[in-house]
């Protein structure tokens, strides 16, 4: 079977609140909104950069099935987003009220980690 991926969609437990840290603290363009109604939810679009991978948030509703206990990713490790400068980037996260989770050194890469509202890892590196 041969598949292109096109998209990742994560469940979020504040929609507003995560697409504001999407957009404000990663430079993410919104590029839709809809409504799910047959699991009573919502959804945002995302991308980095025009023709890019997009990133689809999910919100459910109270009374969607789909309204189960959060678990932080559940099943998802991390999303990965390249950055021009890793430390103007951590700066920017830190005053937006998203500090550094952990940091680490390679011997020739350098990468660090944020959490987004929901509490998934996000790997800033540049």
């Amino acid at each position: 079977m041969k598949t292109i991926f096109t998209y990742t969609g994560i469940r979020v437990k504040d929609l507003e609140k995560s697409v504001e840290f999407y957009t404000q603290v990663l430079g993410m363009k919104e590029t839709g909104r809809g409504e799910i109604k047959a699991a009573n939810g919502q959804v945002v679009s995302l991308v980095s950069k025009d023709g890019g991978p997009e990133l689809e948030l999910n919100f459910y509703g109270t009374g969607s099935k789909f309204a189960t206990n959060y678990d932080v990713g559940e099943g998802i490790d991390h999303l990965a987003f390249k950055v021009d400068d890793l430390d103007k980037a951590l700066d920017e996260a830190r005053k937006l009220g998203y500090p550094t989770a952990l940091e680490m050194k390679g011997e020739t890469s350098r990468w660090a980690y944020i959490q987004d509202p929901n509490g998934i890892f996000i790997e800033l590196f540049a």
